[in-house]
């Protein structure tokens, strides 16, 4: 029987615990844009999410004999204090299953809300099957974070506000999209009255199930997701979520880890308030949209779906968030190793701002800085390029340089003379005990470790760079070592930056 997501939205039962948020114009961000962006402002829900709208739902329509032996959810935060919040409200027992590397912060709003809580395993995956294995020996309702008709027509109210809201006509609504609710209960909604506004997936570069399975046809799981925007962190989409967004979605749009950055600041600097990398993809969507499309003069919705972040994130969304917004440049410059250059090469920048400058003596001639410059927009940065080139300072642009953002600029000291036969990669851990020791005994113990950056940014898992001696005759044993490691990993050793401070 085909479900009438008009009518499941229009009685969905969500504002005992939900409020209706806000739509508020930015108007930083919608001068920049040339358009008037507007940001529905679910980050203003008693949980910060409007993840509470779609649990609520769903558990509100169980049985009473369901209610009565209780819910259970798998999550690492926003679906989590939803469904937790719920259970307060209908007086019933909730259980959630979060990683072992869910953040503290997020773990305690949980437990706040008088909900049980499970820790298992590092990713949502594991979450979710112990979750399962916990509905079959104890007979608990599972409340689905995206993949289910209730939970996806209490989303779908936020496109029912945004249209009985809206002042003057849309051009585009843009929703931050992990598992696939969010989107479609709001295209359900917006495409049956108002079929010419366009509903604009947003996802990360690097955690892009919903895209892919869309144009694809069939539900793609992700052999590895990014975490950085951890409220849409999903290997596979629902079967639900996907017939909706195929049917009812108009555009996808991928951002990187530095517009979502860019994206959290421009909304600090509209509203005082601190979005997470999730709730910002709707912002960072719709600012990829005007530059490419052109678009001026119209109305755009971007949904600010969530502010469930740590503080201790927030040190590195400011490093990010310049680069982001093409407001500073990371480049290598090559100057004499004499006195006087540094003052030259500021000279040669004429007016422009140095936001940062590292550089270690190395080499008796010449001299390999790491300098971040206060530039207005992309096309400066290759001006900047041309114009130190004309000044026989060799440059190279590492703005796009994941290696230099995240390591490089923290460990320029010169190269190392002892480090023969180095090898160089990036890993992701889990933030939790004893991930470090698994590396570490993983390997083997003539294999040196030459190199080793780590910094802790407030989330479930952790950037290492390590640098590991193996010889060419190990090389094959080294391979096998990291298939065997189970952590993500790319291999730097030929990245310029690497080669320039540090190889």
């Amino acid at each position: 029987m085909a479900i009438d997501y008009l009518e499941s939205i229009l009685t969905a039962q969500v504002y005992d615990v939900a409020e209706e948020t806000p739509l508020e114009v930015a108007p930083n961000l919608s001068a920049r844009l040339g358009n008037r962006l507007m940001l529905k402002r679910e980050d203003m829900q008693s949980v910060f999410s409007f993840k509470l709208r779609g649990a609520y739902n769903k558990m509100a329509r169980l049985a009473p004999a369901a209610l009565k032996r209780g819910v259970i959810a798998a999550s690492a935060g926003n679906h989590a204090q939803g469904v937790a919040l719920a259970a307060r409200k209908l007086g019933c027992r909730a259980v959630i299953v979060m990683p072992v590397t869910t953040p503290a912060i997020k773990v305690n709003a949980v437990k706040a809300l008088r909900a049980e809580v499970v820790l298992h395993g590092d990713s949502y995956t594991d979450a979710y099957d112990e979750a399962m294995r916990i509905v079959r020996r104890q007979r608990l309702a599972f409340v689905h974070p995206y993949d289910d008709p209730d939970v996806i027509a209490g989303q779908g109210t936020v496109g029912m506000e945004i249209l009985r809201q809206a002042t003057r006509p849309l051009h585009a609504i843009f929703v931050c999209v992990g598992g696939g609710g969010l989107i479609s209960g709001i295209a359900a909604y917006v495409k049956r009255l108002q079929p010419k506004v366009k509903v604009i997936g947003v996802q990360p570069t690097d955690a892009d199930a919903m895209t892919r399975s869309v144009r694809t046809g069939r539900r793609v799981i992700l052999p590895h997701v990014g975490l950085f925007a951890d409220g849409v962190a999903v290997k596979q989409v629902g079967v639900e979520t996907l017939r909706l967004a195929k049917k009812l979605v108009d555009d996808w749009i991928l951002v990187d880890t530095d517009e979502i950055c860019a994206a959290i600041k421009d909304v600090f600097e509209d509203t005082r308030s601190i979005l997470e990398p999730a709730g910002a993809l709707g912002v960072a969507g719709a600012k990829a949209y005007a530059a490419a499309t052109g678009v001026r003069d119209q109305v755009l919705v971007a949904i600010a779906s969530g502010a469930n972040t740590n503080f201790d994130r927030l040190r590195f969304i400011a490093e990010r968030a310049g680069v982001g917004e093409q407001r500073e440049a990371l480049f290598a410059v090559t100057i004499p190793e004499r006195p006087g250059s540094f003052k030259r090469f500021c000279s040669v920048l004429g007016g422009r701002n140095i936001t940062e400058f590292n550089y270690r003596i190395a080499d008796p001639r010449e001299a390999h800085v790491f300098v971040g410059v206060q530039i207005r927009d992309r096309e400066e940065r290759s001006r900047v390029v041309k114009t130190l080139e004309r000044h026989s300072l060799r440059t190279m642009d590492l703005s796009d340089n994941e290696l230099a953002k995240l390591h490089v600029r923290y460990l320029v000291g010169g190269h190392a003379a002892l480090a023969d036969h180095e090898l160089l990669y990036r890993f992701e851990f889990p933030e939790r005990p004893g991930a470090l020791l698994k590396f570490l005994e993983a390997m083997r113990s003539d294999w040196n470790i030459s190199l080793f950056h780590y910094r802790n940014d407030g989330a479930n898992f952790g950037r290492v760079l390590v640098g590991m001696q193996v010889p060419p005759s190990e090389k094959a044993a080294f391979r096998r070592f990291l298939s065997t490691l189970g952590y993500p990993y790319v291999q730097e050793t030929g990245n310029p930056a690497y080669r320039l401070f540090l190889g």
